[in-house]
């Protein structure tokens, strides 16, 4: 029947009853795009939280440790840590091997759930040791004598969580190695 009289055409094939469309069309659509964006979605939302934060933790770190991007190096690092914030040599140094090596691991995601543990202890002791008596927000305007709030950091702990708890998804080494 000719489609001005009535009948519906969907995807080559002819039917009178114009309901039939709509209902075979409707599931059609949630199959492939509501599976669809939540398939690649649950791919890529690790991986997307990963390559910051690693990226963040390795140039921390690699400041703590190799004195690179400004930072003091592994002997100026444990002298601060120590004198200024009261932090022991040994955690000083675990906090440096959680930063470089976890932002690693977390990027690369290898050992991912046990890197996140890491940088969330380390952005905890942040958190209270540094940056709580500042409040809140970030220090945007740098002013002399006011660090940073807490609000990067709970940021940060919030990516580092989520790994913690959904490791680190599809594209990681620990789904190469521990199959």
């Amino acid at each position: 029947m000719p489609a001005h009289l009535g009948a519906q055409e969907e995807f080559g094939k002819v039917t009178d009853n114009p309901k039939a469309v709509t209902q075979s069309f409707r599931p059609a659509w949630r199959k492939y795009m509501g599976k669809g964006i939540n398939n690649i979605a649950e791919h890529l939302a690790p991986l997307m939280v990963r390559i910051p934060l690693g990226l963040i933790f390795m140039a921390h770190g690699s400041q703590k440790l190799l004195g690179l991007f400004g930072g003091q190096g592994l002997t100026g690092t444990m002298k601060t840590f120590e004198e200024k914030l009261g932090i022991p040599p040994i955690f000083t140094l675990l906090a440096i091997i959680a930063e470089f090596g976890g932002g690693f691991g977390i990027l690369a995601g290898f050992l991912c759930r046990l890197s996140a543990t890491g940088i969330s202890a380390v952005l905890l002791v942040a958190i209270y040791k540094v940056h709580w008596i500042n409040g809140f927000f970030l220090n945007t305007a740098s002013g002399v004598g006011h660090g940073h709030g807490i609000e990067y950091n709970i940021a940060l702990l919030g990516m580092s969580l989520y790994l913690l708890v959904a490791g680190g998804g599809q594209w990681c080494l620990d789904r190469l190695i521990f199959r």
